[in-house]
Parts: C-alpha cells; structure tokens; sequence
C-alpha cells in the first residue's frame, strides 16, 4: 500500500481553480489561450483547371495577397480587429482576427503566368491550368561507328 501525503489546501485551491478558469474564460483575463486565424480553403479539380476556393470574410481583394515561388502558391492577408467602445456590462469576443499564410505545392509544369483569382462576397477564388499532359518523346535509333551513336536517319 502506498502512502500518499495529505494536502489540505488541494480541498479549497481544486474549487478555486475551476471558479478562476471560469471567469477568464467568460471575461478574456488571466492566461487565456490566443486562437489563430486559419481560413477555411477548399481545392477542386475540373477538366482543365485547380480551382482554389478560401473564405475570407470581412477582407476586401487589398487585404489579400496571392504568391508563386517555387511551384508554391501562398495565400496570405491579415484580418484586422474592430475598434470596439466598452459601454456598461460585459462583452465577449469569439471571432478571430490576425494574419494567415496558406501554402500548397504545385504540380510540375503549372504556367504561374496563367493562374488567376477573383474575390466577390468574401470567398476568392484561384484558377489554376493544369499542365498539359506529358508525352513521351521517341529516340529513334541510327546505325553507329564503332560503339558512337550517329544521327538517326529519316525514313
């Protein structure tokens, strides 16, 4: 059998701790947790192109910025907090604002002079053209001198 110590004080601190978890909670003191702002982002694939669609509510097409370097598209912006007047009473705050920065790898070939976006209602939308389709290329074989191969003569 172990013997565990007796600690009084755990009784009265585990009651406080939950009271005091609670009214952080409810009024944004003490060591509340900072919630990052990740835009929901959605990538389809139609017949000729990758469509990138991202909600961004409350930015306007200045607060975007769209990048390719690399064969890496990233899409990034910032959504800036309200000024906010505290009157009487309480106020909570649930919606999440700062920078963000989302990054997907293209596929070879892509032509970054192609793609193009549009913003309308809060959602932008990036088209981006798929390669054209690799094919292989055929090596035709020619007669060679002494082991070096020669040009491939036409038929």
């Amino acid at each position: 059998m172990a013997i565990v110590r007796w600690d009084s004080g755990h009784v009265v601190r585990a009651p406080q701790s939950e009271v005091d978890r609670v009214v952080d909670a409810f009024f944004g003191t003490g060591t509340t947790r900072v919630r990052r702002w990740v835009p929901a982002m959605d990538l389809v694939e139609t017949d000729d192109h990758l469509v990138l669609r991202a909600d961004l509510p409350g930015l306007s097409r200045d607060d975007v910025e769209i990048e390719i370097e690399d064969h890496v598209l990233t899409v990034s912006g910032e959504r800036r907090k309200e000024d906010e007047e505290r009157t009487e009473g309480h106020y909570r705050v649930e919606r999440v604002f700062g920078s963000f920065s989302r990054s997907l790898t293209l596929p070879d070939g892509v032509d970054a002079d192609r793609v193009a976006a549009g913003f309308d209602d809060g959602v932008l939308e990036v088209r981006i053209p798929k390669p054209e389709e690799r094919k292989p290329h055929r090596v035709a074989i020619g007669a060679g001198v002494n082991g070096t191969a020669t040009e491939a003569s036409e038929k």
